[in-house]
């Protein structure tokens, strides 16, 4: 019987993408050093296997503390727990450098016009758009949406 992970699946299903990897692990290293193929999947073994093991030392501080999502700082506490505590502060600022990319990419991502939407127009924009979601589906046949009255002062 295989080994199964939390969602059924057998931990050998789990890997990491080659390249993604190869690109890592070389970007590590001195460019004169060359890395045997089989070196280069044992160290994507160990990645798997140090996710895994972090992963579940998470759900357990995170069950600890009644919790059902594991947060970032069950994800540091584990690091501690499991003797990586001298890493703490360098993957705490990773993730703090991630979050602000992050927040970077969402504010000038594909979804984004350069300029911060008000609730109200976020609101009408959406409902624009399930209309037009609904006359695709419906083949055109709709009136056009009712927009919200953004000014109540003004009524009759």
């Amino acid at each position: 019987m295989e080994p199964m992970d939390i969602v059924g699946k057998a931990k050998e299903d789990a890997s990491l993408p080659k390249a993604t990897m190869t690109k890592i692990i070389k970007e590590m290293l001195p460019p004169d050093v060359r890395v045997a193929r089989d070196a280069q999947d044992l160290l994507i073994e160990c990645c798997v296997e140090f996710i895994n093991l972090v992963s579940s030392e998470s759900n357990e501080v995170c069950s600890k503390e009644d919790k059902r999502t594991i947060a970032p700082e069950h994800v540091l506490k584990a690091l501690e727990v499991l003797g990586f505590g001298e890493y703490i502060e360098e993957v705490y600022a990773a993730y703090e450098q991630h979050k602000i990319e992050t927040m970077d990419s969402l504010k000038g991502g594909k979804w984004s016009n350069g300029a911060e939407m008000t609730e109200e127009e976020a609101a009408a924009e959406q409902q624009r758009m399930f209309a037009e979601a609904r006359a695709r589906m419906n083949g055109g046949a709709t009136a056009p949406p009712k927009q919200p009255d953004l000014n109540p002062s003004l009524e009759s």
